[in-house]
């Protein structure tokens, strides 16, 4: 028996996973169990739980592989200042003891966190560096259910890449070629996430969520600051951004091109404006990623995509590759972030450096992305018990018939069953459900219970075999990456008065069947819900369609804005008393809210710094 721990840490998302023979037995996130949004710090309670889950002790694991090579990335960093220079002095003085007291030397800061574990842990030559872009695109590959593969990976910055493709074939992957810093689509992103007045490598998904509201009437200027080729590469004019050397992502020169300084979240209104720059730079993305994408399949040939790196989570971008028909099949990597580079750290050295056969998975080899921890009924009753929790065991049957009705009954219902899923997507592990049906439950939820801006869209999860009568798509989508839109016959057009209706104003109208799960543009992030792969959730969604025709809910994650999403039964039933929450369906306990001591509510409006 062979096992590999797979870490990432020390940017955002820290992670850490187990393989044990090139099988991925556990994956979870540090902030899951810190509750510290993007926890970027050693992933100490990560490793302890996937050795605890695969029942080994440090000193068992045959070998530790980091994510990416931090000698690289040093070199990076002081090749930019050099090259910038005197500009970034700043930024420079900030960074570099940081690098010198820990980054620099991480092998033995590695070795002395890992011996935290394990003090018999003694071997430092165990611990081994793959490279960050080549961890993403062996996350996306590797469990993949493909035998071949073109595979794009595109972040914010690596070592020295930013946007690289490769190709897969058996056990074999092989990066071809590299745009590197600093052009980065996923900087550039990034950067019209900070001047919107969102938290960089926190918000970006909720300017994608923001786009739909405006038209892309900057694209022009957009192009000002981004050279695209007809192949999809690109070169950013360093001009107009200060991230390479300086503390924020843009300069008074991007301003002037725009016309306005960045909002501040703190004193300044979402306009139309806002709406507009969103749509403008979604839709350079979403050009940028489909040219990629035309030209990869034209050099090589191949029919299958695989993506990963945090532009991976761009769902509307991956939404339109699939449209265009480019591959016969795509896949994403639900991790797509740098958590999963923990998983394609690991995997790479299994079937690279040990060149171990692949055994391809057709329906892929990530179990669903459920990989976290998961509890006992005991468990669940001990925590709840010792929480002042008034609940109700139910038999399975039971506990789906009862939690259905809730559902159709317009309730809120927090829903933790199983294991965590790995990456940043509820799943149906750790998920706040709702009925798509209500005009009302979109905003409600958002206002109410996430305590989050009314235009976050939410999305639906449908049975898979009856996703093609209400979404325009017949492919799998088991990790909620994919955007279609809802089906024309489930659709409501607008009236001419309500197409002249502008930004926000255009939330409250009723577009289609499932209103709370369509978007403004009349498009859904889809999740496809099958028995193999959940049955609990599958169950779910049966006896709800059952009681109403219709076989999709709503599906959010089980948090408030700017929490991470619940990982015990605890953090379950905080959120729950913190929240307007109308029920917790926790293992086979129900809690209703009117019968819960009212002194256990809580405060949760202020509980975790915004994103």
């Amino acid at each position: 028996m062979t096992s590999i721990l797979g870490i990432s840490a020390f940017y955002h998302d820290s992670a850490a996973c187990i393989l044990i023979d090139g099988k991925i037995i556990a994956a979870a996130q540090e902030e899951r169990f810190t509750r510290k949004k993007h926890d970027p710090s050693y992933p100490y309670n990560a490793v302890e739980f996937v050795l605890k889950f695969a029942s080994l002790k440090l000193n068992q694991v045959d070998q530790v592989v980091f994510f990416e090579k931090p000698f690289l990335k040093f070199e990076r960093l002081i090749e930019t200042y050099m090259a910038f220079a005197p500009s970034g002095f700043k930024s420079f003085c900030m960074s570099v003891p940081l690098w010198l007291r820990e980054k620099l030397f991480q092998k033995k800061f590695l070795f002395d966190k890992l011996k935290k574990h394990d003090e018999n842990f003694i071997d430092i030559e165990r611990i081994k560096f793959s490279e960050h872009h080549y961890s993403h695109a062996a996350s996306a590959y590797f469990p993949s259910p493909f035998n071949e593969a073109i595979i794009l990976t595109a972040d914010g910055v690596g070592e020295w890449a930013t946007t690289t493709l490769a190709i897969g074939k058996n056990n074999n992957l092989e990066i071809k070629k590299e745009i590197h810093f600093p052009h980065s689509l996923g900087l550039l992103y990034s950067a019209f996430t900070y001047y919107i007045g969102f938290k960089v490598n926190s918000g970006e998904y909720k300017l994608m969520g923001l786009a739909p509201y405006g038209t892309p009437k900057y694209l022009d200027k957009v192009k000002q600051i981004i050279d695209i080729k007809d192949d999809g590469t690109f070169r950013l004019d360093q001009r107009y951004f200060n991230y390479a050397t300086g503390l924020t992502m843009t300069n008074n020169k991007f301003n002037d091109l725009f016309g306005q300084k960045p909002r501040n979240p703190q004193t300044d209104e979402i306009t139309q404006f806002h709406m507009d720059i969103a749509a403008s730079i979604q839709k350079v993305t979403e050009e940028i990623m489909i040219n990629l994408a035309k030209s990869a399949q034209r050099e090589y040939k191949i029919k299958n995509l695989c993506l990963a790196g945090g532009v991976a989570l761009n769902c509307v971008a991956n939404g339109k590759i699939h449209q265009e028909n480019i591959f016969d099949n795509i896949w994403v990597q639900p991790a797509a972030g740098d958590a999963g580079g923990s998983l394609g750290a690991a995997l790479a050295f299994w079937h690279i450096e040990k060149k171990n056969k692949r055994y391809v998975n057709p329906n892929d080899d990530m179990n669903g992305s459920y990989l976290g921890p998961e509890f006992s009924q005991v468990e669940i009753e001990k925590e709840l018990k010792s929480l002042g929790a008034n609940f109700e065991i139910l038999s399975y049957e039971d506990l789906i018939n009862e939690t259905s009705d809730f559902l159709s009954q317009q309730k809120a219902v927090g829903w933790f069953q199983g294991r965590m899923e790995f990456g940043p997507r509820a799943l149906g592990g750790r998920s706040i459900l709702g009925d798509p049906r209500s005009d009302k439950m979109q905003k409600n939820l958002n206002l109410k219970v996430k305590y989050r801006e009314s235009f976050r869209p939410f999305a639906p999860s449908v049975l898979r075999e009856d996703l093609s009568e209400w979404f325009d798509i017949d492919t799998d989508s088991p990790y909620m990456l994919l955007v279609a839109n809802v089906n024309s016959n489930k659709k409501i057009e607008m009236n001419e008065e309500q197409k002249k209706l502008f930004g926000i104003d255009k939330l409250n109208i009723k577009r289609s069947e499932i209103p709370a799960v369509t978007h403004v543009d009349y498009s859904s992030r889809i999740q496809t819900v099958t028995k193999q792969n959940n049955k609990p959730y599958h169950d779910l969604i049966s006896k709800f369609k059952e009681k109403t025709g219709c076989p999709v809910i709503i599906n959010t994650s089980f948090n408030v804005r700017g929490e991470p999403i619940v990982n015990s039964p605890t953090n379950a039933f905080n959120c729950f008393m913190g929240t307007d929450l109308d029920y917790l369906v926790i293992g086979n306990c129900i809690l209703d809210k009117s019968k819960q001591d009212p002194s256990l509510k809580k405060d949760y409006t202020k509980e975790f710094e915004l994103d």
